[in-house]
């Protein structure tokens, strides 16, 4: 629920409400009035908790603390998820040996990381007539990866271009230590 939708104190205008105290237990149907008095001797906030009910359901509570786990509990799940990225390699069917290893450690590294790659032929001309180089291709990088990644999608085509998605095997993910490691990676001199 989010806290702009709770109304709390003077903010309810109903007669009467269903209370719970601090410790969590029903109090039952009581005035509205006399639930801000209450609140009030205790030093607390009356919040109302599920307003869609008939009377609405109203806790004692402190409710700076309340939106501050709320605030916390936001936090922590934004943390625990996982954010993957699907990243893309692209190469033609004619790509050279040595090209095909470096995309092929391009691909590796992005597994490593925890994103999903997808690796894309890209077919210009009478290629398309080559289909089956492409398929090569894409066997060969298969190979060279060996160990570190679920086929999540076989090759397919789709138009002018052939392509198969991988996913991390879940031993394969780098852990992420306090900052990010910088890599350098050689440029080809030429």
């Amino acid at each position: 629920m989010a806290e702009k939708d709770l109304r709390i104190n003077e903010q309810i205008r109903v007669r009467e409400v269903r209370l719970i105290d601090e410790k969590g237990e029903q109090r039952g149907i009581v005035p509205t009035l006399e639930a801000l008095k209450i609140a009030r001797e205790l030093g607390l906030d009356l919040v109302e908790v599920a307003p869609q009910s008939v009377p609405p359901v109203c806790k004692l509570l402190n409710y700076g603390k309340f939106k501050f786990e709320q605030e916390k509990k936001i936090k922590d799940a934004k943390k625990r998820s996982k954010v993957t990225e699907l990243k893309e390699i692209r190469m033609q069917p004619k790509i050279a040996e040595h090209d095909l290893d470096f995309k092929a450690n391009h691909v590796r590294e992005f597994l490593e990381d925890g994103n999903k790659v997808k690796v894309t032929i890209r077919f210009r001309g009478r290629e398309l007539a080559h289909t089956e180089i492409g398929e090569d291709i894409l066997k060969r990088i298969l190979a060279k990866l060996e160990g570190c990644y679920v086929l999540e999608r076989p090759p397919a085509m789709e138009g002018r271009f052939m392509s198969m998605v991988l996913q991390p095997k879940t031993g394969a993910v780098k852990k992420q230590t306090g900052g990010e490691a910088a890599t350098a990676t050689p440029e080809t001199e030429r």
